[in-house]
Order: C-alpha cells, then structure tokens, then sequence
C-alpha cells in the first residue's frame, strides 16, 4: 500500500476496532467506506474540520503545502492529534477533511463481531435484473450467476450500473427479503419487488445475519459483504418517501465466488467457514 492509504487503514482501524485489508489508492475513501460497511459502520463527513471537536477519537485529513495528505488520529474538546507522523508540526488549519466513524444500524452490532447470528435457511421466490442503469428490473425464472463478475444480463455483471467502478466488490448480487419488503410497504414504501431493484428475492431466511459469511443459492456460492441501503437514486426512480421507509431494510450485497444456474425455489443456505 502507499504510505497514505496504509496510514488510513491504520487510523481508521484504531477508530473502528476493525482490521483492514489494503485500500485501492484510485478510490480509496470509497473503498474504506465499503470495508467499514462490512463491520455496520460508515463514514460522517465533518462539515468544518478546523473548527471541529469530539470528545471521542475522529479521523482528519491534513494536507501540507506540497498537497501531500495525512490522515491523523484526533481526539478531544478542544480536539488535538493523538498520533500521527510529525502531528505537533501540523497545524490545525491545514485539516482539510474530517470524518466520524458510527453504526449505520445502531440496533445491531457493530466491529469485528458484527453481524454474526444464525440465518437459517430459505428460498428464492423470484429473479431480477436490469440491463442499464435505471432500466426497469424485468423478473427472470433463471439466470447465471458469473463468479467475480454479477448475474448475466444484470446492469452491474456489464458495469453499467448506478454505482459501477472497476474493481468494486459487492455489486455483482443483491438480496432482498420477501418478509422485511412487507414491512417497508407497511411503512409507506409503495414498491413491488421489481421497483426495490434487487437481484434476488428470498423468503424464511434472515439475510443479514449473512454478512462477512459465505452461502449458496442453488449450484451458486457467494460472500455476504454489506447492507443494500436505499438510497437517493432509488427514490428518483420511485416515490418520495421510499428512502425512510426502508431504512435497514433493504437486503444485502454479495460477491460471487463460485457461478451456476440460479433458478426461482432455488433455496439458500449459509455455508461453514472456508478453511484458512
């Protein structure tokens, strides 16, 4: 890793409690936000870094007169530096990003042990996938699930997605549960399975206990990495309203590791840790 993103990892993990792998230089902050989501965690920019205060540790960026970055470990009311290389020449005016790190749900855990619980098993009870971004998701009875690429035909396996960028994990496959889409109805969301733009639908199985875990669906291995959250581009496609409505409820993200023929009643089941 170059010394920036290597320090970042560093600094972050001390914040976190969580041990990163190494971060793509091309988008790096993007890329930590992905990792961190992994343990229920994200990013909070700080509107006014130099001028900030926390009475707990916070991430800044500051940049020298040379545009050379330093992520810096901070903490405190008034906030200082608590480690970082040759922090007491840095001034606080040269901070030009700030970042909390907090829960994405604060009704789960959070860190290293996030996510672990027993999903049971289920089964797929319909497929999707959209050719472009912003496509309508047109239901499939059967699709290919292509390892390290997405599902055959789908806007993310042809990086024509929303979010697409070359090597970013957990776009090829999204999840959603027949069961939390009720309660998102419930809530005001005015959706169908299609309109919430997931790639697989499941019921009788909880989804987020999968996260940071492998399982099968059908013939099909893949790895639980994130939360799919709603978001902004979901509601421009929908109704205003749909983003608070399915807050957490939004299904998961994984990557393929092992392709084959998905097929509706195919059913899903975690699977035991790879061997080291």
């Amino acid at each position: 890793m170059t010394p920036f993103s290597s320090r970042l990892a560093e600094v972050v993990g001390q914040i976190a409690g969580v041990r990163l792998a190494e971060l793509d230089e091309s988008r790096v902050m993007a890329h930590l936000g992905e990792q961190l989501a992994e343990a229920n965690l994200g990013l909070a920019r700080v509107a006014d870094p130099t001028t900030f205060s926390w009475a707990g540790y916070w991430l800044a960026i500051a940049e020298a007169a040379n545009g050379e970055r330093t992520p810096m470990l901070m903490f405190g009311v008034p906030s200082a530096p608590v480690s970082a290389p040759d922090a007491a020449t840095i001034e606080t005016g040269r901070i030009v990003e700030g970042y909390l790190i907090a829960p994405l749900d604060l009704e789960r855990p959070y860190g290293a042990q996030a996510y672990h619980g027993t999903p049971g098993t289920g089964v797929v009870t319909a497929l999707f996938t959209a050719p472009e971004s912003g496509a309508p998701c047109r239901p499939r009875d059967s699709v290919t699930a292509v390892a390290g690429v997405g599902l055959d035909g789908d806007r993310y396996a042809r990086g024509r997605g929303e979010f697409s960028a070359p090597g970013r994990g957990g776009q090829a496959l999204t999840l959603i549960a027949e069961e939390a889409l009720a309660v998102a109805q419930a809530n005001g969301a005015q959706i169908d399975a299609a309109a919430a733009r997931r790639n697989v639908l499941t019921r009788g199985i909880e989804l987020e206990p999968l996260i940071g875990h492998r399982f099968a669906i059908g013939p099909a291995v893949c790895q639980a990495t994130r939360l799919a959250e709603p978001c902004a581009h979901l509601e421009r496609l929908t109704h205003p309203g749909v983003l608070r409505a399915m807050v957490h409820l939004g299904g998961i993200r994984a990557d393929i590791l092992t392709g084959g023929e998905i097929r509706v009643g195919d059913a899903i089941r975690p699977l035991p840790a790879a061997a080291p």
